[in-house]
């Protein structure tokens, strides 16, 4: 949705730029969490829901947080086999993660998937379906809920009109000609089929135009039917629990109220680009049966920060922060409101597109985030490039037990310091932000807990715990991690051990605020000391193993298209070697087959290696095989994806 959103910023980051002024867990670590023609007539759908499945829009006092699990391009970073391999890595961290829309597009490789073409057809850029199904039961199993990006607004066609026909469950769905909008794109769509003798809707789009595909008319039975069995595949087939819909300023909000009873979706969120009173009103119309960005509240951060278009524009000024411009603020709709403060529409892309990324103070930014009331949506690589920092933001926001509903109170509202005290179901915490956060020394009754650039939390004294300010999780070399006693009882101390044995009052002791070494892989295990007794033990598991690199090898069959030079491009986060890559010569037999193979490696733990076989510069070549880590196989077939040929995977098949 780039075109269309770059006109809505211009136009949003005015409106906001003139906005804000000063007006249980006893483990910090957190313990594990629970012309078309008509379609062939086929059987009537299954009867929808009962109405005792309709939806809630987002739950009240909800305590949880959404990772997106995407950026733009990020098509190594987010292949369903990359994601599974984090399940363990999120578990008691992330509730909730965004995935890529998942549908198949015209094309499916190297495309983010705005310009769906297939519903039923779940085989995308990421990945398989298979490996799609298996991503979303991973996380199902480490108390994960997949949401899934929901393009309705509008679909893409062969030609000007042509949907697909897909058959689920024995019946056929095909959208057609009169479910596209009469004025869609602008009425062009209505002179070019006044030409071709085709009849579109007699209904005019509800909300703007998008001109990159045809725009649907929700007011369709047809569209209205089709969706509704689309979604319910989403969520009660492939397993997604709920559902992120993309430009809901196409068409009327009170159609996802529709479509999310008709599925008894517990979490919708939908992305209204505009200004707060718009978004409010939106809401209104699903008669609150879905969630909203909360777009102005990461304007409020961007504002505070004061960079804009990817450049700084003035000094920092966290007054912005105490801006009434936001859902977050309003009682009646903190519920609904998904704080963020960078999404894959805000990120930097390139110098023709700046867009409007955070830069200099992104750890401070998400620390406002994690501490306050709405439910914070983390982007994937602020969590890739800070994971400890933001692990522990996480699990002082979950200690604390702050939700989407709790009230908080402004304590300092300077330029260079803006703190907010925000009140938890089970204590209270201090969030101080700004370029005096390191010298505030905090209020009576709290202990700091956290701190890094521009930022820190405190945590009020009842909570009566200890505090580890390094995450559980592996690392490649050890570090030191400060133990902090949070206590009513002055002058508490704290015991640990390193072996997982449980502390006692004889074990070694340290005071508040001591730094100790982890050197390997161990168990820590510290518990608050006060009069001799010993209270609220925490474990924290480390493992301590430096990344090992290693090789493997890619395999290629191309006996059907007989290709000769046969090359190999590869590439990691940028090209290994200039196109067309390198000339394949060595050959193994396999299976009565002679196969081509290079050896490729991975170098750090974070890579991932990815393919184009092809016959030369200006020659065939394949589609892009993205996200290899281990030894795989292909075969070159003859059949083709636009001007690409397609292989197949094979590795199942010959890596046993």
């Amino acid at each position: 949705m780039i075109i269309m959103k770059k006109i809505y910023f211009m136009l949003i980051a005015a409106i906001a730029l003139t906005l804000g002024a000063c007006s249980s867990s006893n483990d910090p670590d957190l313990p594990d969490p629970e012309p078309t023609p008509a379609p062939t007539p086929s059987p009537e759908p299954e009867p929808e829901p009962e109405p005792s499945l309709n939806s809630q829009g987002w739950a009240s006092d909800y305590s949880g947080v959404m990772l997106q699990g995407f950026s733009w391009d990020s098509y190594n970073e987010s292949q369903w086999k990359v994601l599974e391999k984090q399940a363990d890595e999120l578990k008691g961290y992330i509730d909730l993660v965004w995935l890529p829309q998942s549908g198949k597009c015209m094309e499916t490789t190297q495309v983010m998937g705005y310009m769906p073409y297939y519903y039923f057809n779940q085989n995308s850029s990421f990945g398989t379906e298979a490996e799609l199904r298996s991503l979303i039961t991973k996380f199902k199993a480490a108390g994960i809920g997949a949401i899934a990006d929901v393009v309705i607004n509008h679909r893409n066609t062969e030609g000007w009109y042509t949907f697909p026909a897909e058959t689920y469950k024995g019946v056929t769905y095909q959208m057609q000609s009169t479910d596209i909008c009469k004025n869609d794109d602008g009425g062009t769509t209505a002179t070019q089929a006044a030409t071709n003798g085709v009849s579109l809707s007699n209904n005019n789009d509800e909300g703007e135009d998008w001109d990159g595909c045809r725009d649907l008319d929700h007011k369709s039975a047809n569209v209205q039917k089709i969706i509704k069995a689309y979604l319910k595949y989403l969520k009660d087939d492939l397993g997604y629990t709920g559902f992120r819909y993309d430009m809901v300023k196409g068409f009327d909000g009170s159609h996802v109220a529709d479509y999310n009873d008709a599925t008894g979706v517990e979490y919708s969120v939908g992305e209204y680009w505009d200004g707060n009173d718009k978004i409010e009103s939106w809401i209104n119309r699903t008669n609150k049966k879905s969630a909203a960005f909360d777009f102005q509240f990461r304007y409020n951060v961007r504002d505070a920060i004061g960079v804009k278009d990817n450049k700084i524009v003035a000094a920092p000024n966290w007054t912005k922060l105490n801006s009434e411009y936001n859902l977050m603020h309003d009682k009646n709709y903190r519920r609904y409101a998904i704080t963020f403060v960078e999404n894959h529409d805000t990120q930097y892309r390139s110098a023709d597109s700046q867009l409007d990324p955070l830069k200099r103070d992104t750890l401070a930014a998400n620390a406002y985030l994690l501490a306050m009331p709405g439910t914070p949506c983390i982007f994937q690589p602020h969590w890739r490039d800070y994971k400890p920092e933001l692990k522990e933001m996480i699990a002082a926001r979950k200690y604390a037990g702050i939700t989407n509903m709790s009230n908080y109170a402004n304590k300092k509202c300077q330029k260079t310091l803006y703190v907010n005290e925000v009140t938890g179901t089970k204590h209270n915490l201090l969030v101080a932000v700004g370029d005096d956060a390191a010298k505030y020394a905090g209020e009576t009754g709290y202990t700091k807990i956290l701190s890094g650039y521009h930022y820190a939390y405190f945590l009020s004294n009842d909570a009566e715990t200890s505090w580890t300010d390094v995450p559980s999780g592996s690392y490649e070399e050890g570090f030191k991690t400060t133990l902090t006693a949070v206590s009513q009882t002055e002058g508490a101390k704290l015991v640990y051990t390193l072996d997982g044995s449980t502390p006692t009052a004889k074990s070694t002791t340290v005071e508040s605020g001591k730094e100790i070494s982890i050197n390997g892989t161990c168990t820590l295990k510290v518990g608050l000391l006060v009069n001799g007794e010993v209270r609220n033990i925490a474990t924290h598991q480390y493992t301590i193993e430096k990344f090992k690199a290693y090789k493997f090898m890619v395999y290629v069959n191309a006996d059907a298209v007989k290709w000769s030079p046969l090359y190999c491009y590869t590439w990691k986060k940028a090209a290994s070697v200039e196109w067309p890559g390198e000339k394949m010569t060595e050959t193994k037999p396999i299976g009565g087959k002679t196969w081509y193979y290079k050896e490729v490696s991975i170098d750090n733990a974070n890579e991932l290696v990815n393919v184009i076989f092809n016959n030369g510069t200006d020659k065939p070549q394949t589609v892009d095989i993205t996200g290899l880590t281990s030894t795989a196989y292909f075969e070159i077939e003859t059949s083709k994806e636009g001007k690409k040929y397609k292989v197949k995977d094979v590795t199942a098949e010959y890596n046993k």
